[in-house]
């Protein structure tokens, strides 16, 4: 059996630092495939390409072949070949009180690794209803798109943000998903929920709701879960009523989800 420096150190090998934008913001990544696939989150990888640096400091210029805004997970293809791969774990037979543990980057530490416990699973407010596993560990800016893995070093989540000063991860589940089936439909816009609906805050240019006209400051007369619910509906246009500026009166808007999902 493995000691725990050992599995820690195989972890380590499999997270790559990624980096996007002039100034090289970035986070961490998962080595998915020995032929070069590599998963972190969608707010990492915002844009079509990025830099990722591997354990062994080589650094290689990325293509983001894939991305899910809303289960927050990006797929990116770099130029190699024989790279130490992670080992999927199964999500969902993870329980409260197992022992995780998560590698990453932050703060500019590279490889830096927590160790926790999972406090709880399932939807989190505010976040839509899909599943997220929730842990007692610290992480930082620079964890996101890491593994969290299980005590026999298996990856069972994708490291995504810290709520409430819990770790929020996605489930590999999702990711293994993701990668089969590519993206779910996305609006296009970052949301807050508000009392009367979901306000936007953001509209990304080229996506859907920038094609519907919508506008940041808009406010969609739905729930999370409402609008989740009719980006599944596997409707090619959906129906969204919205409320614009100080007017009351209600508008409609119908909101085209072409398919942009691409193999990853």
């Amino acid at each position: 059996m493995r000691g725990f420096g050992e599995i820690a150190e195989s972890l380590r090998r499999a997270t790559p630092r990624v980096m996007a934008g002039a100034r090289g913001a970035g986070g961490s990544g998962v080595v998915w495939s020995a032929a070069g696939l590599i998963l972190t989150n969608a707010h990492v990888a915002r844009g079509p390409a990025a830099q990722v640096e591997l354990w062994d400091g080589r650094r290689f210029n990325a293509r983001v072949t894939s991305r899910d805004p809303r289960r927050d997970l990006a797929a990116l293809r770099i130029p190699a070949e024989g790279l130490h791969a992670a080992t999927p774990g199964d999500s969902a037979s993870l329980r409260p009180g197992e022992l995780v543990m998560a590698v990453g980057n932050p703060l500019g530490f590279v490889g830096a690794l927590s160790t926790g416990v999972v406090h709880s699973l399932g939807a989190i407010p505010g976040m839509g209803p899909q599943r997220w596993i929730r842990a007692d560990l610290r992480l930082a800016p620079g964890n996101s798109g890491g593994p969290l893995a299980n005590a026999r070093g298996e990856v069972v989540g994708i490291n995504t943000a810290v709520v409430n000063g819990l770790a929020v991860a996605a489930p590999v589940s999702a990711a293994l998903e993701f990668l089969r089936r590519g993206p779910r439909p996305s609006l296009g816009a970052t949301l807050r929920p508000l009392g009367s609906g979901l306000l936007i805050l953001e509209v990304q240019p080229g996506g859907a709701a920038a094609a519907s006209s919508l506008k940041p400051g808009d406010i969609l007369l739905c729930t999370l879960e409402e609008l989740s619910e009719a980006l599944d509906c596997a409707e090619e246009v959906v129906r969204l009523p919205f409320l614009r500026g100080s007017a009351k009166r209600v508008r409609e808007v119908f909101v085209r989800l072409a398919a942009r999902a691409e193999a990853a």
